[in-house]
């Protein structure tokens, strides 16, 4: 009983931490969460519990922008590649060797962070688009199902079409919104998302808003260049150590 209220607690935890740092940065609550979960519990279980608090805090997100129709076409291909891509490879997220999910999910979450930490500003001509969207859907999809982080490369190159901020931020929430979607059906179909996990997922939304409810608050007291670089070393760091756990024998 008191394992199950520490583990209860660490996962409470954990949500905050995560909801702090989207309410200061405006994103990282899945990255966030799913790494510091990893530490206590299997990849996959930690990713069934990311669901609700993920498209509770992203459909917001989704449909306050004044363009969604337009980004729903615009984005078409790379919302339905995620889809495949998180189908192809959850195997990995769900299979028997937890330390293989965890040591991708520790490599993604280093090269998350050091992309991070660089800051370079890319651009994507408009020509490419047409056949580059579906390949990134695609690449984060298969990372997502890998690893139940869906940042990489697709942040990064959302970041790049030249979007205005409004439309950046809803796109940012459709494609979110569309990959926890592809995540947790991917789960269900792996028998890895049940009635049980999506009630205690449901709670772990109350953390999460509260985190966030924090991260608002003192967003303006704190320097965000100063906060991002702490988080995404802090990814780094989180990454390194969930690598070579995975790696390392025990």
């Amino acid at each position: 009983m008191i394992d199950a209220i520490a583990l209860a607690a660490l996962v409470a935890l954990a949500f905050v931490a995560a909801g702090f740092v989207k309410g200061v940065v405006g994103m990282g609550l899945p990255t966030v969460a799913i790494g510091l979960l990893s530490l206590v519990m299997a990849p996959h279980s930690a990713a069934a519990l990311l669901v609700v608090p993920s498209l509770f805090t992203n459909v917001w997100q989704l449909f306050a922008g004044p363009r969604f129709v337009v980004l729903v076409r615009r984005l078409a291909g790379m919302l339905l590649a995620v889809v495949v891509g998180t189908l192809l490879s959850i195997e990995v997220l769900t299979g028997s060797s937890s330390s293989l999910a965890s040591g991708a999910l520790g490599s993604i979450l280093a090269v998350y962070g050091v992309f991070g930490l660089a800051a370079r500003r890319l651009s994507v001509p408009a020509s490419a688009e047409s056949w580059l969207s579906p390949l990134v859907g695609l690449f984060t999809g298969l990372i997502a199902g890998a690893t139940g982080v869906f940042a990489i490369p697709a942040v990064p190159y959302l970041s790049a079409l030249g979007l205005a901020k409004e439309e950046l931020i809803q796109a940012l929430g459709l494609f979110f919104t569309v990959s926890t979607l592809a995540l947790a059906a991917a789960l269900a179909l792996s028998g890895k998302y049940q009635w049980v996990t999506a009630a205690s997922s449901l709670l772990a939304v109350l953390p999460a808003l509260l985190g966030m409810f924090i991260g608002q608050r003192v967003r303006d007291k704190l320097a965000p260049e100063v906060f991002r670089r702490c988080f995404f070393i802090g990814l780094v760091a989180l990454g390194i150590y969930m690598l070579g756990r995975a790696l390392l024998p025990q």
